[in-house]
């Protein structure tokens, strides 16, 4: 009896088109039509783009300087003037003006802040995971000790010996900022040096310097900065806090917390002076939070949504 071979029917070309053009796009391309499919990233990544776009030009986009009083113009309530379209404090400082500088404020101190933790981290978690023994040993016990300070209590102890002020309370900060992302750093360098193309740099006689620089530091940048962007909103809640006990940015300098806690003893009767600035930091630290877990899905290489 004679065989019957069926001839494979062809693969339709609208099948295989999208899978080929999956195939060939890169890394970068897969990622950031993950975080386009994320509603909520794209709006985090808005509002993030927003508040720093108006935080940063805050000196010349700011409708008044963020210190000029009006004492004619007090307690205007929002809307209530054309060329006041927030409104007025106590003192008749404009609410915009001193919204976009808080936002300013609180951006400045987050940033710098996270440089000087991800510079922190990069250096004793390299060390940590590169090296191991004692200056493992000595690491790790120092993330220990950091990590079981009360952070709060902390913060306010080194505001009173040094004083108010953004680098006094942005050094306040850091100082217990970084064991957290020293520890990533550590783990990913610990989980990458012994895989196969590290041994194989070293075979070669590359140098350490090279090594990292060259294979560990790409390899671990993802979960890095998916790290410092989840880390900011931590450190815009922490400047807001210290402001709003008083421990904060002096004045004149506006800060949303400071805002929020200076309209206390008017909430009875001008309640949008406390609500216009927590609202701003609630939609600061949304967008950021936001942002960041899009962005960590998007850079998840084993994620199966593209």
């Amino acid at each position: 009896m004679a065989t019957v071979i069926e001839p494979k029917l062809a693969q339709p070309a609208s099948q295989a088109q999208p899978f080929l053009a999956y195939k060939s796009l890169s890394p970068l391309d897969l990622a950031l039509r993950r975080f386009k499919r994320n509603k909520l990233a794209v709006v985090g990544l808005v509002i993030v783009t927003l508040f720093v776009f108006a935080g940063l030009l805050a000196p010349l986009l700011a409708p008044f300087p963020f210190d000029r009083t009006n004492l004619l113009k007090p307690f205007l309530s929002p809307f209530q003037d054309a060329s006041h379209v927030l409104g007025t404090d106590n003192l008749g400082r404009d609410m915009l003006s001193r919204l976009m500088w808080g936002v300013r404020t609180s951006l400045i101190v987050a940033f710098i802040a996270q440089g000087f933790s991800l510079l922190v981290a990069f250096v004793l978690g390299f060390a940590a995971g590169w090296l191991g023994g004692w200056v493992d040993l000595v690491v790790n016990r120092l993330i220990e000790v950091t990590a079981s300070l009360p952070g709060l209590l902390f913060q306010i102890m080194i505001m009173v010996l040094i004083g108010n002020g953004v680098l006094q309370v942005t050094l306040a900060i850091t100082i217990l900022s970084w064991p957290g992302l020293t520890r990533l750093v550590r783990a990913q360098i610990l989980t990458l040096k012994d895989r196969e193309f590290i041994d194989a740099s070293r075979a070669i006689g590359a140098s350490p310097l090279s090594i990292s620089l060259r294979h560990l530091l790409p390899n671990i940048l993802n979960p890095i900065i998916v790290a410092v962007t989840f880390g900011i909103p931590g450190y815009i809640g922490a400047e807001a806090g210290l402001s709003f006990l008083g421990y904060g940015i002096n004045d004149p300098l506006p800060s949303l917390g400071k805002m929020v806690g200076a309209a206390g003893e008017f909430l009875q009767r001008y309640l949008y002076m406390a609500i216009l600035p927590t609202v701003t930091l609630s939609l600061l630290v949304l967008g950021f939070s936001f942002f960041g877990d899009g962005l960590r899905d998007a850079l998840d290489p084993g994620s199966e949504r593209a």
